[in-house]
């Protein structure tokens, strides 16, 4: 089979262009093409946004919040919620469009599109409006003290190519409704989605400066990242992104929200009946080809079925469809970004050479002659010291690691600097609830995987800090701020 060309159909606005203080603006920045995943093929070009934009961009969001005096953080959150129900709407009006070009930059097959953003992103951005505007109490009074929540300020959003729609309802969404200005600064891989995104925006009418948009590049992103009228970061991205975040807002203090990376394990405990596992393990293991946080890319299997965890893995694998991301049959589409495969295509070689063995998958597809594609790969005789169950691939590559017995499997799930996800399969509910509590991660799923964007989500240890989703997620951007009315510490002087 060969891949096939497909032209653009899909009307991007402002290709030359950058979204600042909620209008189209032209870029000073160059144009850079715009390569498929799964032709290699240029769609197009578009403007690459400068250090010049992104100062541009900055400032307009910091004038448009005055220090907590502008038009936008002194509206109520009811008012504030009605503009973004408006971009919410504009959103979902274009969901089709913005799934069939995260196609085109990032080789998601539809079926994807319509499952992570018209699916989870439509919930997690409607839920949010919600809880803003019923269920959060922006202010107490508690007698001597009214506690108020308060907009942190300025918020730099940086989003992945992985999510660049559903990550509109993790982070810009509560961030707006906080009261905070955005700069949203999308991965450069997701330039036509980006656009969209943008052209949302603008129809949505915010107050000028409150929310612009760039899909930039590395450089402007460090540039913004170390940016003094930036407040707060808040970044999904790798464990190193994080860190390099953190150093350069260490200076100014300014405060940190850090989704991380993963390397989630599955505790296959071994009373479970297998059918029932893999309904939802081995998409759990394999969803997008890995390019996902949370997938369960560490398969902890009992030594007394290990053989058939293996076996079961397998066979999920081998049917999983890969090709064309445009052909409705297809399940697979490309890698994203050729370094997602060249590293794929390393960890499975240094796993060979440390004594594991491909079970499915490990190359190439063949009679795909065009396009970043990497079968599904399952890899057995692992144990939790190799490099390819240490580190995070971000790719298409699962490892089956045996235990012995359910201290060593949580022993071994525990064994990581990243905290992420987890999941524990047992047909024994007492049991994998007790088990779910000694598993070090920010989120453990009980005979499920993945995660729910309706509660707090976020990691521990190298997997980052802070949470989004739920209430916690929109109060993320917010400082609790002490009105006092009586009590104060010098009181107690009267008292001695």
């Amino acid at each position: 089979m060969t891949t096939q060309t497909h032209a653009l159909d899909v009307e991007i606005p402002g290709l030359n262009q950058v979204l600042i203080a909620g209008e189209w603006a032209d870029s000073s920045g160059p144009l850079v093409d715009v390569i498929s995943p799964s032709t290699e093929e240029v769609i197009v070009q578009v403007a690459d946004p400068s250090i010049e934009d992104a100062d541009r961009a900055a400032a307009a969001a910091a004038k448009a919040f005055a220090n907590g005096q502008g038009q936008w953080p002194r509206m109520s959150v009811e008012e504030r919620a009605a503009v973004c129900a408006r971009l919410c709407d504009a959103l979902e009006a274009r969901m089709d469009d913005m799934n069939r070009a995260w196609t085109f930059e990032a080789g998601a097959p539809k079926a994807h599109g319509d499952m992570i953003n018209g699916g989870a992103g439509v919930m997690v951005w409607r839920h949010a409006l919600k809880m803003a505007t019923e269920d959060i109490q922006w202010e107490e009074d508690r007698g001597d003290a009214l506690i108020r929540h308060i907009p942190i300020g300025p918020v730099l959003a940086i989003l992945t190519y992985n999510g660049p729609v559903v990550l509109m309802g993790m982070k810009v969404i509560p961030a707006l409704l906080a009261g905070c200005t955005v700069v949203i600064k999308h991965a450069p891989e997701s330039p036509l989605t980006a656009r969209l995104v943008a052209e949302s925006i603008r129809e949505a009418g915010f107050p000028e400066g409150v929310v612009s948009v760039l899909p930039a590049g590395t450089a402007t992103t460090q540039h913004l990242v170390g940016h003094p009228d930036i407040k707060m970061v808040a970044v999904t991205g790798g464990t190193a992104i994080g860190v390099d975040v953190v150093k350069r807002t260490a200076d100014r203090l300014a405060r940190t929200a850090l989704e991380l990376g993963g390397k989630a394990p599955a505790i296959i405990a071994e009373d479970v009946d297998l059918d029932e596992v893999m309904e939802t393990l081995g998409v759990g293991a394999s969803g997008f080809l890995g390019q996902v946080c949370v997938n369960l890319s560490r398969i902890l299997a009992p030594r007394s079925r290990y053989d058939e965890v293996v076996d079961a893995m397998a066979a999920h694998y081998s049917s999983i469809k890969v090709g064309d991301p445009f052909d409705p049959e297809t399940e697979r589409g490309p890698l994203a970004v050729e370094r997602a495969r060249t590293r794929a295509e390393h960890y499975v070689a240094v796993a060979q050479e440390q004594g594991a063995k491909v079970v499915v998958g490990g190359k190439r597809p063949e009679g795909l002659d065009r396009g970043w594609y990497y079968e599904p790969t399952l890899l057995s005789a692992v144990d939790n010291q190799m490099t390819v169950a240490r580190q995070e691939i971000f790719g298409p590559v699962t490892a089956v690691i045996p235990y012995d017995g359910i201290e060593d499997a949580i022993a071994i799930a525990n064994d990581t600097p990243f905290g992420l996800a987890a999941s524990v399969y047992s047909s024994d509910a007492d049991a994998a609830m007790d088990i779910a509590k000694r598993i070090r991660s920010g989120g453990v799923a009980i005979n499920l995987a993945g995660i729910s964007l309706t509660q707090p989500f976020g990691g521990i240890g190298d997997s980052g800090w802070g949470r989004e989703c739920g209430a916690e997620g929109i109060l993320e951007f917010t400082d609790i701020q002490q009105i006092l009315k009586g009590g104060s510490y010098l009181d107690a002087a009267d008292a001695v």
